[in-house]
């Protein structure tokens, strides 16, 4: 999650949606005011690689402390984190406000829930042996995606973000929004969590009616309000 005081945006962070690549393309322009959380030790290695600003900001003041926060913090070196990774908006509205939250610019992304279900099949199963796909769904693991993506941009059911973008046209729609906020650059991503899916066949290939109808009937308001067809 990004909030930009800079370019007056914030960045709600979605699951298996590249959004850890954008938050690195991103965090290059943002200052010393604006909020980054941080991501996995090897993401950060990218980041760091690529000299762009790490996390900042984004930790809880000391007087919001309780016992439990100070004996972590002074046995383990942990810090209580007020904003986080795959924080939602109600959340961060929260924290900032309300009249912050409607002046800046919001958005986040979503993706073909049939594709995205198996893109966290091999997220989470990266080696075999592996479940099959149809077991997975069984599990209702997959509900990590509903609340990590459509429960992160609304409140009881109403989207609350300027927009929600679609993970298929990635490129077109932050250049929209680069443009948008006054980011003078286009946003170069780096491929960050790319290289766990090795099966690239098109979803209508892999998964059965079943397994089409489970995810269709969990995922129908994301289907609905982005026009997603099987």
């Amino acid at each position: 999650m990004i909030i930009s005081h800079k370019y007056k945006f914030i960045f709600i962070k979605t699951n298996k949606t590249a959004g850890t690549s954008i938050e690195i393309a991103l965090s290059k322009f943002c200052g010393p005011n604006d909020i980054i959380t941080p991501i996995s030790a090897e993401d950060e290695e990218t980041r760091r690689n690529l000299g762009y600003p790490g996390p900042q900001n984004h930790q809880s003041p000391i007087w919001q402390y309780g016992v439990l926060d100070a004996i972590k913090w002074a046995t383990k070196g942990k810090q209580k984190l007020r904003f986080y990774n795959h924080i939602s908006a109600n959340a961060v509205i929260a924290l900032i406000g309300k009249e912050m939250w409607d002046s800046y610019y919001t958005f986040c992304f979503e993706r073909n829930p049939w594709d995205r279900v198996i893109s966290y099949y091999y997220w989470e199963h990266q080696s075999e042996p592996r479940p099959t796909i149809q077991e997975f769904i069984s599990t209702n693991k997959i509900m990590v995606l509903k609340r990590g993506g459509y429960g992160n941009y609304t409140i009881d059911g109403n989207i609350v973000v300027d927009k929600v973008c679609k993970f298929e046209n990635l490129s077109e729609e932050l250049d929209a929004i680069r443009k948008l906020v006054g980011i003078p650059e286009q946003l170069e991503l780096p491929r960050a969590k790319s290289g766990t899916r090795k099966d690239r066949r098109s979803y209508r290939d892999v998964l059965g009616e079943e397994d089409r109808t489970s995810i269709s009937e969990l995922f129908h308001d994301e289907i609905r309000m982005l026009g997603y067809e099987w």
